[in-house]
């Protein structure tokens, strides 16, 4: 297997609103925000459903690099619960291998309301459910030392038992890879994303905000300086200015496409990943590598969802 992706097993449900709303309900917009179960129930009574989506950030990445042709699987918890089989099912469908086995547990599978604003932003607010709750166990050794590269989601260290999932899955891997996630993850998790990044991580994916917040630097100029001293395949994305890698000291650079009819940015960085790792794990150049990302992310921003 060429890779194998370990995240929140989550199922996306994208609706349309106004800033009002995002403003009256408190919410950030452009970031993601951990809800319980009663305050997601609260906020869908007010929201009319456009789509229900299997999703999740690296199970996002993980469907992108199927559909591109690569065998790959996904590890991530949900319940043995209507919306866990629709989840699994949906995965199946994209020819990914699902590479957990559900059973009932005390929480229900996870859930993500993704808010999307007129100008396309997406807001998330997030019921993990039994997603969170991943733990060792659930990481197979036979799966993960099999798979060219192990890709992790900075979501999953927003609770506790997965940070073993990940140590675990860390120390069997031939080569790791992982998102930074979100804005408010670096804020939370700075000390332990900057370890990672520094001593276990071989390819890291991040926005400009989330990089700069990691090393606590405000000059972009500062963060390639560090990402260049590290000496690790550091990838980030940066909107309209297009994306850049850092590998082995070597600034590779891509501009973004313009002119583009964009409506709905929730997949950018995910599907940007997948087409990446394609790059990656098919021997193709680094700038080859970003020119993938910036393919997959442009087509499906032009589109609802993250699934192209």
């Amino acid at each position: 297997m060429k890779i194998i992706g370990i995240g929140n097993a989550i199922v996306d449900v994208l609706c349309k609103v106004s800033d009002e709303f995002l403003i009256k309900h408190s919410l950030t917009k452009s970031t993601m925000k951990l809800i319980d179960e009663h305050e997601f129930k609260k906020l869908l009574s007010y929201l009319k459903v456009e789509e229900t989506i299997s999703g999740g950030s690296v199970a996002n990445s993980i469907v992108g690099l199927s559909q591109l042709g690569n065998d790959v699987g996904f590890i991530g918890k949900v319940n043995d619960d209507n919306l866990g089989q629709k989840y699994e099912d949906g995965l199946v469908k994209e020819k990914v291998k699902y590479l957990y086995q559900k059973k009932v547990e005390s929480l229900p599978t996870g859930t993500c309301l993704i808010l999307i604003t007129p100008d396309s932003e997406r807001t998330m607010c997030t019921f993990l459910g039994t997603a969170g709750k991943i733990n060792e166990n659930d990481i197979n050794q036979n799966d993960i030392s099999k798979s060219s590269i192990t890709f992790l989601e900075g979501y999953l260290w927003d609770e506790g038992e997965p940070k073993k999932a990940f140590d675990k899955a860390i120390n069997l891997s031939k080569k790791v890879a992982m998102s930074l996630s979100d804005l408010f993850c670096v804020e939370r998790h700075k000390e332990s994303f900057l370890n990672l990044a520094k001593n276990n991580l071989d390819i890291i994916f991040a926005n400009e905000q989330e990089i700069l917040s990691l090393i606590n630097k405000k000059s972009f100029n500062e963060a390639i300086s560090f990402c260049k001293q590290i000496k690790k395949n550091i990838v980030i994305t940066r909107g309209e200015k297009g994306a850049i890698a850092i590998k082995d000291g070597k600034l590779f650079e891509c501009t973004a496409k313009k002119g583009l009819k964009i409506i709905d940015l929730t997949g950018a960085g995910d599907l940007f990943a997948a087409g990446y790792l394609h790059g990656v794990i098919n021997n193709l150049s680094t700038e080859e590598s970003l020119q993938r990302g910036t393919d997959l992310s442009s087509k499906i921003i032009q589109k609802i969802g993250a699934r192209i």
